[in-house]
């Protein structure tokens, strides 16, 4: 099995407490809803983070998770992380190159396995769509509780909702004070069509010191339970 060092998956308080509130709220949506898919509207509102940190938040909490970079076009997660060896990633899975067992990697948090994009194809949308993407989530149903899917922003390209076909369910994930009301309407509109349920949204980027709200919230509700 191939090695993956995840890199910079350290958190404040504030977002360790973010993302075991994330993790109750999807083990509390139903044992139905196991595979899901990670969207957003444009690149860069922070999805890949939030979708890996929950992966390894549902892993530290006793869950056998598989977290798969479903971003064949321009994977962020590539570049990030330290890679043990030769990569074969999901493309080469899902063109017949290897098998399945040749692309999970095993990560340094216990419970976690991940696979990376691999080399960017010609045709991804093709690829997502084929049956080997749906043997693979079939396969990984039995083997793992959580399986999360980081794929690319739904409005920029169709690979979300094509992903979003075989998921059990779906949270987009948009950027604080950067995408308008309209836009992120017409995306969640494009993941209906898809038939995969909306668990809900994930605001990111939440400027703390601007916002007076969150900082008093977080204050008064999680700042004396820390020190403590």
């Amino acid at each position: 099995m191939q090695e993956i060092t995840l890199k910079n998956l350290a958190k404040d308080y504030r977002s360790n407490e973010a993302y075991k509130t994330l993790r109750t709220n999807i083990e509390f949506s139903g044992s139905d809803k196991q595979v899901i898919v990670f969207t957003s509207c444009t690149p860069n509102e922070g999805k890949s983070t939030v979708s890996l940190a929950l992966a390894a938040s549902l892993a530290e909490g006793e869950k056998r998770v598989l977290f798969i970079d479903a971003d064949l076009r321009k994977s962020v997660m590539m570049g990030r992380h330290k890679i043990i060896g030769e990569l074969n990633g999901l493309s080469h899975f899902l063109s017949g190159q290897v098998e399945l067992k040749d692309v999970i990697c095993k990560t340094q948090i216990q419970g976690l396995s991940v696979i990376m994009a691999g080399v960017v194809p010609p045709n991804p949308s093709e690829l997502l769509g084929n049956h080997r993407f749906e043997a693979m989530l079939d396969g990984a149903r039995k083997a793992y509780d959580y399986v999360i899917i980081d794929a690319p922003p739904l409005g920029s390209v169709i690979d979300a909702a094509i992903v979003a076909r075989h998921c059990d369910a779906s949270v987009l994930v948009v950027a604080a004070s950067t995408i308008s009301y309209k836009f992120a309407r017409t995306v969640k509109e494009q993941l209906e069509k898809a038939g995969c349920p909306i668990l809900g949204v994930v605001l990111n980027k939440v400027d703390m010191k601007q916002n007076k709200y969150y900082g008093k919230y977080y204050g008064k509700y999680y700042g004396s339970y820390g020190e403590k």
